[in-house]
């Protein structure tokens, strides 16, 4: 079995001098070396990134941000083109966690956002845009699916003057070759589909029949739910009965888990691919006075409220303000001068939490998880 937590990745020291911007996208040499390796035309975060870097940046990532020593004169200018309107509150945490993180550490920003659905491919293209004629030093980009944005973020890596930041990927395209963004920063979604899957073998033991809500096509889908799909199957003789597309939506997680309680009554399990259709599902579920076990991804503030109330059965915990911690570590890196510190994936940590997860561990868990944007249901 594989272990049932991954060590964060945030970026590192304190230390250097002015702020200096990159007048290109950021070049790793070495990538030429890997073409052709990777699946789908990815890379894997294991693939392009160097253990010990990414060790050195985890050492920093429970620890408060120290002062700098060399603040830039003006305040760095930072664009956001996210989906933070979704249902889940992921996005604003990591917003919100790196906006705190700077402040802490003295480093002056101010930020413009782009806010949309998780499903608004079109208007992230129009923000694209928007940014692009823009002055911003930095633009953080938090995809609705990378393969249907890559285009848009292509364009920013290309601006003169301007560093990207990806959020909620891991992986890294093969088609943009030695110049990549600054840094992708998320927690794996694969292998919180793995700790996820031994967690199910372990405790509802090697043979069931289990139901599938799928988010949009893409990596992301690919990883969770295709991940845990493909490690349940591949390990014990659990039956997926129906595997339903409810597009990241909490609507669609709710009238595709009616769709899998009327027709497949043997399913005993539903996995989820993310809060919002997690929610949905437990209100079907409720509804239909259904006992089938109900998953979701992430452990937000949602989430951890329906655990405590035993709605929902078990969940992967992102320690979630890892994510923006490591932003504003990376901006400082780089304002530093030490983009050679920046490893290019950065992931945070990631832990199964269940209606047998003792109280005093959830809650311990859940101060360091949300220890820069509270506990508790993010107010928007």
């Amino acid at each position: 079995m594989r272990p049932k937590t991954l060590l964060a990745s945030v970026a590192g020291l304190a230390l250097g001098a002015g702020f200096t911007v990159a007048t290109e996208a950021r070049e790793i040499p070495a990538l030429a070396d890997l073409e052709g390796s990777g699946e789908d035309g990815y890379w894997e975060y294991y693939e392009v990134t160097d253990d010990d870097n990414l060790a050195t940046f985890q050492a920093i990532v429970g620890e408060p941000g120290d002062a700098m020593a060399n603040p830039p004169a003006e305040p760095v200018k930072i664009a956001f083109i996210y989906p933070s309107q979704d249902v889940s509150d992921f996005w604003l945490r990591n917003y919100q966690a790196m906006m705190k993180r700077l402040e802490e550490m003295g480093l002056p920003a101010v930020d413009t956002q782009y806010a949309s659905d998780v499903g608004d491919h079109v208007i992230q293209a129009t923000y694209t845009d928007q940014v692009e004629q823009e002055d911003f030093d930095y633009v953080v980009f938090g995809p609705t699916e990378l393969r249907v944005q890559q285009d848009n973020i292509k364009r920013l890596i290309d601006k003169p003057d301007t560093e990207v930041i990806v959020w909620n990927f891991t992986v890294v395209p093969q088609a943009w070759g030695s110049m990549q963004p600054l840094a992708y920063l998320s927690f794996s979604h694969l292998a919180g589909a793995l700790i996820m899957c031994d967690y199910v073998l372990e405790n509802l033991g090697t043979e069931g029949t289990m139901a599938l809500v799928r988010g949009i096509p893409g990596a992301i889908d690919d990883q969770r739910s295709g991940g845990f799909k493909d490690c349940v199957t591949g390990q014990s003789n659990w039956e997926v009965a129906y595997e339903h597309y409810g597009d990241f939506e909490r609507e669609r997680g709710y009238t595709g888990t009616q769709q899998i309680l009327q027709a497949y009554p043997e399913v005993e399990l539903i996995h989820n691919a993310n809060t919002a259709m997690a929610m949905g599902s437990i209100s079907a579920v409720q509804e239909a006075g259904s006992d089938v076990k109900v998953t979701a991804w992430g452990g937000t503030g949602d989430e951890l409220e329906a655990l405590r109330h035993g709605e929902l059965w078990a969940t992967p915990m992102r320690m979630s303000d890892d994510v923006g911690v490591a932003t504003a570590e990376v901006v400082r890196a780089h304002v530093e001068g030490r983009t050679d510190d920046i490893p290019l994936v950065i992931l945070g940590r990631i832990t199964i939490v269940s209606g047998e997860t003792g109280a005093d561990v959830v809650d311990a868990m859940e101060r360091e998880a949300f220890r820069y944007t509270g506990i508790g249901t993010l107010e928007r």
